[in-house]
C-alpha cells in the first residue's frame, strides 16, 4: 500500500457530516498550497472557502486560520466540526485550526 491509498483509508475511517448548525471545515493539501471549505453537508452546499492560490504571505496556514474564523462569524457559525481529510494533525493543519481557535471558532 502505497501512501495515498493509505491517507483514503484514513479519509473513510474518520467520516464526519456536518449540519446547517455546525458545517464542517474540510482541509486540502498538496506540496504548495492550502485551503479549506465549510460545507453544509444536510443541503450539500459549500458555505465559504479560500485558499493559499490567493495569497503571497510566508504565513499561510496562519492567514487561512483568520480568514476561517471570519467567513464562519460572517454566516454566524460558531462551532464547526474538522475534518483533516486523512492528513496528519501537525504542521500547517495545527496551525489553521489553532489561529482559527484563538479567532473564536469552536471544534
Amino acid at each position: 500500500m502505497n501512501r495515498q491509498e493509505s491517507r483514503i483509508n484514513r479519509i473513510r475511517r474518520v467520516l464526519v457530516k456536518g449540519t446547517a448548525e455546525r458545517p464542517r471545515v474540510s482541509i486540502e493539501k498538496s506540496n504548495r498550497h492550502l485551503g479549506w471549505q465549510l460545507i453544509d453537508d444536510s443541503s450539500g452546499k459549500t458555505l465559504a472557502q479560500a485558499t493559499s492560490k490567493t495569497l503571497k504571505s510566508k504565513e499561510i496556514a496562519t492567514e487561512l486560520g483568520k480568514q476561517l474564523a471570519q467567513a464562519a462569524d460572517k454566516l454566524g457559525v460558531k462551532t464547526v466540526v474538522f475534518d483533516r481529510r486523512g492528513f496528519k494533525y501537525h504542521g500547517q493543519i495545527a496551525e489553521l485550526a489553532a489561529v482559527a481557535r484563538e479567532n473564536g471558532l469552536s471544534f
